[in-house]
């Protein structure tokens, strides 16, 4: 199981954050093209437009098809500005909701990667209905009776984050975060000072270590001693193995089995989080 992985390296959460963020780190398109063959990307929201922000489409794993929806920032400066630098606008979780609706037509499995800081935060954003948009792929991802693995690959950040991340299975790079918010904004709303950040890496429980011990998620990908993208190809073994081996496991079970473990599994966390912090 993904949470025997036995993880390596000793570094502080704000330097776990550092490596997030990395701007050579692995993104959604590298997954993708890795782990996935016959992968075709399907782009709008059938309503307005299409946010580069959300990558998505169909593909095979292991031969099988299987639904891919995940956040993209870009490589360059004019992908970056594209896409938001990976800050996805309410189009973005609209086509999300597309494919997820598709993937529960046919049948498909699904795997979600999360990297972004948050969802956009323009006025045009919130004009578009952002809250509602998050708030509708939560409902829907919830109700999903076909198996859903989300994989945190780099930064996990708020709502923008959560909306991709209901799944059976939650899994995290070992260097990944995944937080309410950011560690700047943390710090500047709890002590009127952005540049405590560190501080507040250590304050959150950001991290996969953190995560895994408060139930938030359910495994660990090792990734090299220094960070995915000093060597990338040894993260896509370790997390093709971990999405056979889960997929195999989730395709055994039932559309409505599948959907009530998720919202137990969810539903859980508070209580698993307050509990702890009780003892």
């Amino acid at each position: 199981m993904a949470n025997e992985v036995v993880t390596s390296g000793v570094r502080t959460a704000a330097q776990r954050v550092a490596l997030a963020r990395h701007a050579d780190r692995p993104g959604t398109p590298d997954f993708v093209s890795a782990l996935f063959t016959d992968f075709f990307e399907q782009r709008g929201d059938r309503n307005c437009m299409d946010d580069g922000a959300i990558y998505g489409g169909v593909g095979l794993f292991h031969g099988k098809p299987v639904t891919v929806i995940g956040h993209r920032k870009g490589r360059t400066l004019e992908e970056h500005v594209a896409c938001h630098f990976g800050m996805p606008s309410p189009e973005g979780y609209r086509k999300a909701q597309r494919l997820m609706l598709q993937a529960e037509k046919f049948r498909r499995p699904i795997v979600t990667f999360i990297d972004t800081a948050g969802a956009y935060p323009g006025l045009e954003a919130e004009a578009h209905g952002q809250g509602e948009a998050i708030a509708s792929t939560l409902a829907l991802s919830s109700r999903l009776t076909v198996p859903v693995i989300s994989v945190v690959t780099g930064e996990g950040g708020s709502g923008g984050a959560l909306a991709l991340g209901v799944g059976n299975r939650v899994l995290m790079l070992e260097n990944a975060v995944y937080s309410v918010l950011s560690p700047e904004g943390f710090a500047a709303i709890l002590w009127k000072d952005a540049s405590r950040s560190n501080e507040a890496c250590e304050v959150m429980k950001l991290t996969a270590a953190d995560l895994l011990e408060l139930k938030v998620i359910d495994g660990i990908i090792p990734e090299p001693a220094e960070g995915a993208h000093t060597d990338p190809q040894a993260v896509y073994r370790a997390l093709d193995e971990v999405l056979a081996k889960e997929l195999a496991a989730l395709s055994k079970m039932s559309g409505s089995a599948l959907a009530a473990a998720r919202y137990k599994k969810f539903r859980m966390m508070g209580a698993n989080a307050l509990r702890k912090e009780r003892l």
